[in-house]
């Protein structure tokens, strides 16, 4: 698993640059919501023979298709993301430091990683 922060106001753009730069095992597909409906996103995936499944943004004027069966797996994504919330820390960001954040955020991944292996 990978995390970075950004500012609030960064666009996802710069969040996807962060995350992809690194040496990560290469995935076979990209779940992403609309905010990542970038050509140069979804070339960029293609020329690592990464199936791209990006909704398209409404104001997109060349017209792509998503597959929706794969797109609805992006819900246990999005599940994890709530549970990482339930752990008060993360939620309000009480740390003063990115590293201490980050580092929290880890530790809560970890337990939740645990209390699935132990299911």
């Amino acid at each position: 698993m990978r995390t970075e922060i950004t500012p609030g106001q960064t666009s996802d753009y710069l969040g996807f640059d962060l995350v992809m730069a690194d040496n990560l095992p290469a995935p076979s597909v990209l779940l992403a919501d609309r905010g990542y409906d970038a050509d140069s996103i979804r070339e960029t995936m293609e020329k690592r023979d990464v199936l791209p499944v990006i909704p398209m943004r409404k104001s997109r004027k060349k017209r792509v298709g998503v597959d929706r069966s794969l797109y609805r797996l992006r819900n246990l994504v999005e599940r994890c993301f709530n549970k990482l919330k339930n752990a008060r820390r993360v939620a309000t960001r009480y740390d003063k430091t990115a590293e201490s954040f980050l580092g929290f955020i880890d530790i809560t991944s970890i337990r939740l990683w645990l209390r699935h292996l132990s299911t």
